[in-house]
């Protein structure tokens, strides 16, 4: 039986000794692939098939089609083939020489001619390769090559008998060899971890893998380019700091030896931005990669990329509008439409976004008025009373907190702004001056998934003190996210920050929505793996 098996899937590492063997002769030969330092790529197989088709355009736009009306098989046969070599020859007389580059994908050898699939960047292309147009060492050569040779072909550009459009290779060059053995199909279940492990080997079988980082890199492009419009400045803060503030969030520590000093990676962009406002800056974001020492799930990774903005002279009212258009923005440009569909959802990004309290999103996804319950006590007895596990040390607002992630989220599908959060769970976000039990704060809700978090921000140096110290209390009862009093930051606020608002959110999950990717593992390139035992 294992025999059988064998002889239909030759094992893979006969099949790289073949291919090292193969290159051994080659070296001999004088023709080592690897000693070639460049190679003069004139076109991505997209624009060749774009010229071709204006050319064709060109010389046979008025052409009628063949009329094979009232002939029997054989001329039909005939006639279409004396038209195609007469429009064969038309083009042929005024041909356009190409050069291109990529990894072979397919090959079929016939005889004295083959055909071969290459692909690059922008695609694939079908190349002609014959015996005479290339000379017989190369072209016993190339019957020679491996699925996954990199090659650089110059030659013409024709349409064949069944209208692909191709490039008749005048000469071939071997790039690179592939010592490697490509899967024969890289779907499948059993492969995700090997998909993710391996991403540059996912990109070579899955066109659509690539189609989605080619949109993320659109999106962080187009955000810039939104940021841009509205004279925002884009800054680098430290990635490597003392004390790692302005999210809930557990750090990782690591050791920097020059100072021997315990360092923390940075959780948050937050504190550092609004440093740079209080010196004057105005307008600033940065686009930064950030850590959190967390578990791994379909929509968290613990490094992941963050995008936050603080604008002086506004408040978070301003911060849904800037919200509001930026995602619309995003919709139209990367995804070419405001209704985008997520998993078979569609969700429609050009409406204007529902706005809701986090209080009233209560009372109507679960009945509760916070707004009538006062104490601490009768919160923690709601919860008992509703089976809402809840710690010792927390107070009236986090179970509002714990009701709303209970109760609502599951019904947040489409663009909904959350606001109004309680003060106990906002320890950076300036209060209400019509409610000082709740904060100037708003969650944009999209799908389900918080995608976004924005306050006015707290300028008042006293009140942030305060609650820096209730924060350090609650690490001291246990709360391994809460923040730390930075007295650098308290020092900034009390040279004096305009009032302010700020946004920050997660790049990869707006990137997922976007792309329809059911996890932030299709989104990032090289998502944290565990290590494979050695």
């Amino acid at each position: 039986m294992g025999d059988n098996k064998s002889a239909q899937q030759p094992d893979v590492n006969e099949q790289i000794k073949v291919r090292m063997e193969k290159l051994k002769n080659l070296q001999d030969a004088g023709k080592d692939p690897f000693q070639i330092t460049k190679y003069d790529v004139t076109h991505h197989t997209d624009e060749i098939r774009a010229i071709y088709e204006a050319h064709e355009k060109e010389l046979l736009g008025e052409r009628p089609a063949v009329n094979t009306e009232g002939l029997d098989e054989q001329q039909a046969r005939e006639a279409v083939n004396a038209d195609y070599n007469e429009r064969r020859a038309i083009m042929d007389a005024s041909p356009i020489n190409v050069s291109f580059a990529g990894r072979m994908m397919f090959k079929r050898v016939m005889g004295k001619a083959s055909f071969c699939n290459i692909a690059d960047l922008k695609g694939r292309m079908q190349a002609y390769i014959s015996r005479d147009a290339i000379g017989e060492e190369a072209y016993a050569d190339f019957k020679k090559s491996d699925i996954g040779d990199i090659f650089g072909i110059k030659g013409f550009i024709f349409r064949t008998k069944t209208g692909e459009i191709s490039v008749h290779a005048e000469e071939i060059t071997l790039l690179s060899k592939s010592l490697q053995v490509l899967p024969e199909k890289f779907h499948g279940i059993t492969d995700t971890d090997m998909r993710y492990r391996q991403r540059y080997v996912d990109l070579i079988m899955n066109p659509e893998v690539k189609e989605t980082f080619v949109k993320r890199s659109k999106i962080i492009k187009e955000i810039r380019k939104f940021l841009d419009g509205r004279d925002f400045m884009e800054v680098e803060t430290p990635t490597l700091v003392s004390n790692a503030g302005g999210a809930a969030a557990r750090p990782f520590e690591t050791h920097y030896n020059a100072l021997d000093e315990d360092v923390k990676l940075r959780i948050s962009l937050e504190l550092y931005l609004k440093r740079l406002i209080v010196g004057g800056l105005e307008r600033v974001y940065e686009i930064g990669r950030v850590y959190r020492n967390e578990g791994v799930d379909t929509r968290h990774n613990p490094e992941f990329t963050l995008m936050e903005l603080y604008q002086a002279y506004t408040d978070y009212e301003g911060m849904m509008e800037l919200t509001e258009s930026m995602f619309r923005h995003l919709a139209e440009t990367v995804c070419g439409t405001t209704k985008i569909t997520y998993n078979g959802t569609e969700i429609d990004l050009g409406k204007p976004f529902r706005r809701l309290t986090m209080n009233d999103a209560i009372k109507e996804y679960a009945g509760v008025d916070f707004d009538t319950i006062k104490t601490d006590e009768e919160a923690k007895a709601l919860a008992k009373e509703r089976g809402i596990e809840f710690e010792e040390r927390h107070t009236k607002g986090d179970i509002i907190n714990l009701f709303f992630e209970e109760y609502c989220e599951e019904n947040l599908i489409q663009p909904t702004f959350i606001m109004d959060h309680p003060l106990a769970i906002s320890p950076l976000t300036k209060k209400k001056p019509s409610d000082p039990e709740k904060v100037e704060r708003f969650e944009l809700f999209i799908n389900t998934w918080e995608m976004c978090n924005a306050y006015s921000e707290l300028n008042d140096p006293i009140d942030q003190r305060e609650r820096f110290a209730q924060q350090d209390k609650n690490a001291e009862n246990g709360d391994e996210e809460a923040q730390h009093t930075d007295e650098d930051f308290l020092n900034a606020l009390a040279v004096g920050m305009p009032p302010t608002g700020g946004i920050g959110y997660g790049i990869d999950r707006l990137v997922m929505l976007l792309t329809d990717s059911p996890a932030i593992r299709d989104v990032l390139l090289f998502p944290t793996m565990k290590s494979l035992d050695k």
